[in-house]
């Protein structure tokens, strides 16, 4: 049987994400481990746009608001930074499943990801980071489901109405 040294979870800073969050911190306890919490952020139009049109200070806050964007995400999936778990965070710039797959290179590391919840259009448009983590990683990966709560609440159709009466 393998060792556990380190346990990696991407965070995207969606309700997605924090299952996925949730497993691996509980891994990383069982398995006396550090948990990795791996954010991963792109300038909006990408690195072409932003080399195009550098904005120094625009960069700074994208950088911050990833970070904030990782501390809720902590803070929601296991109440912040518990003190008996060592957590070693990561904003990297970069696209998602490329910095996991980077971040997760030691021997010893499991990376863990979660599945998440797409439509059709969005499967058809782009292969999604779970996918590339599971087709490139040279560690094992654990995927972890949605919660059941948000499967039932896409079944009946609750997300898009409370997306769409975030915006009234």
């Amino acid at each position: 049987m393998t060792t556990i040294s380190r346990v990696i979870v991407g965070v995207s800073g969606s309700p997605g994400c924090l299952p996925a969050v949730r497993y691996a911190a509980e891994l990383a306890r069982a398995h006396q481990a550090p948990l990795i919490p791996v954010l991963a952020w792109q300038p909006p139009g990408g690195d072409l746009a932003e080399r195009s049109h550098p904005a120094p200070v625009l960069r700074d806050l994208w950088a911050e608001a990833a970070s904030r964007r990782l501390q809720a995400a902590l803070l929601t999936a296991i109440g912040g930074l518990p003190p008996e778990l060592p957590i070693q965070p990561q904003i990297v710039r970069g696209e998602p499943g490329r910095s996991l797959i980077e971040a997760a290179s030691e021997a010893g590391d499991l990376l863990v990801i979660g599945t998440g919840r797409r439509s059709p259009i969005g499967r058809a448009l782009r292969a999604g980071v779970s996918r590339y983590c599971l087709g490139h990683a040279e560690c094992p990966v654990l995927a972890v489901p949605p919660s059941p709560l948000d499967r039932a609440l896409g079944r009946f159709g609750l997300r898009g109405w409370e997306i769409g009466r975030a915006h009234v």
